[in-house]
């Protein structure tokens, strides 16, 4: 009977992986994108050298300046956020939350290494006025006079958002850069790479012409583990976890594994459309070219030690995980550049 069990089983976990990936694909396809501007998914960070890492793209002259009305609830996703105006009138995404310090470190790599993010800033309090009775989610981390700490703020762009990108099916496949982007997914331990976080944004280029710009706007599930596991806390911005796991799995003469994203815990087969689902999301860091893989060190290898510790800085960290993460960053792009 046992045997039978198992062959029971497992053909119903595969009906159950097959209906999963169905479900992404209608999911991942859900904005159709029919513009035919230029895209551009990496531009030439020839000033990445003295790229400021502690404000990031946004610079110094946007981050966000308090006290802050509250707009709206934002209930998508998995952490808490809302919508708030600063004192100059722009509009801001509060996060809150374990993601809110690894996203905004994630955020400062990423620009430096020449691909487009969001405007990100950590902020270790805020003050909110207008809020309502009762939010859907977040209330934990309010305190009596509305304040609420370690919260990452994301600007609103003026930039039109033209859709959603697939990591399988996209105009720069095969190339140095979109492997340097999955390899870049290793170096920070971004294992939350579903589709629906990547994003195509309208922009101006410098000649005026329009160009569609394609890049990752949830980097919050970074700097932890390779992958989902239970409890959560561990897979974002854990550094004790990040510096345990596993950065390059195995090297071939031609390609290199990454060992993120990995597979999530087992325990994750409580959901299996969201545990099948992560499974076919492995394959963004495997069998990467041995030269891409190298470009992108060689790439990173540009920033001094000091940048690296300005995006941990920025992102709110105390200054011995400031060195902890510094350290492991350090390292990992020492053994692209070995590649």
């Amino acid at each position: 009977m046992s045997g039978r069990y198992d062959v029971v089983l497992v053909a119903s976990l595969v009906m159950l992986w097959g209906q999963a990936a169905a479900a992404d694909e209608k999911i991942a396809g859900a904005v159709e994108v029919t513009r035919q501007e230029p895209a551009v998914l990496w531009r030439n960070p020839q000033d990445l050298s003295s790229r400021n890492l502690f404000y990031g793209r946004g610079g110094e002259q946007h981050q966000p300046v308090g006290d802050y009305t509250f707009v709206k609830e934002d209930l998508a996703g998995t952490n808490p956020k809302f919508v708030v105006r600063d004192a100059k009138g722009v509009t801001w995404t509060v996060k809150l939350g374990i993601e809110a310090k690894p996203e905004v470190a994630a955020s400062r790599l990423v620009w430096a290494a020449g691909y487009s993010a969001d405007e990100d800033y950590f902020v270790s309090e805020i003050h909110v006025t207008g809020l309502p009775a009762h939010l859907h989610r977040g209330a934990k981390f309010e305190d009596a006079s509305g304040n609420f700490r370690n919260a990452r703020l994301k600007r609103h762009s003026k930039e039109e958002k033209a859709g959603h990108w697939k990591w399988r099916q996209n105009p720069f496949t095969g190339t140095r850069e979109f492997n340097g982007l999955r390899t870049l997914v290793a170096v920070i331990n971004d294992w939350d790479v579903k589709d629906d976080n990547n994003v195509i944004r309208e922009e101006e280029g410098q000649d005026g012409r329009h160009q569609r710009v394609f890049f990752i706007s949830d980097l919050g599930a970074t700097f932890g583990t390779a992958g989902i596991v239970n409890p959560r806390r561990k897979s974002k911005g854990d550094l004790a976890s990040y510096q345990s796991s596993h950065f390059i799995l195995r090297t071939k003469p031609e390609f290199v594994d990454f060992d993120t994203p990995r597979r999530p815990s087992i325990i994750f087969l409580v959901n299996p459309h969201s545990f099948f689902s992560r499974m076919g999301m492995r394959w963004v860091g495997r069998d990467i070219p041995r030269s891409d893989a190298h470009w992108t060190g060689e790439l990173l290898g540009r920033l001094s030690i000091d940048q690296i510790r300005d995006a941990f800085r920025g992102a709110g960290y105390a200054p011995d995980e400031v060195e902890g993460f510094t350290q492991v960053v350090k390292g990992r792009i020492e053994e692209l550049n070995k590649l």
